[in-house]
C-alpha cells in the first residue's frame, strides 16, 4: 500500500510538465516507484536490497 507516503521526484527530473520522470518513496524496509505524470498507476515496490542492486550501489555484479 502506497497511501501515505512522502514522494520524492528524481534529482534527474527537468521539472517541465510532462517530462519523463519518476518518483520514489521509502520505508524501512521498502522503496516505492512510481511515474510522476501519472501518479494513480500502481507503484513497483522493491525491497532494499534489491533497490540497491537496481542503482548499482552494492558493488555485486
Amino acid at each position: 500500500m502506497t497511501t501515505g507516503l512522502v514522494w520524492f521526484k528524481s534529482s534527474y527530473s527537468s521539472g517541465e510538465p510532462g517530462s519523463d520522470c519518476v518518483e520514489v518513496a521509502t520505508t524501512p524496509l521498502t522503496v516505492h516507484v512510481r511515474d510522476s505524470k501519472d501518479t494513480a498507476l500502481p507503484a513497483l515496490t522493491l525491497g532494499r536490497d534489491a533497490w540497491a542492486a537496481f542503482v548499482g550501489r552494492t558493488g555485486k555484479r
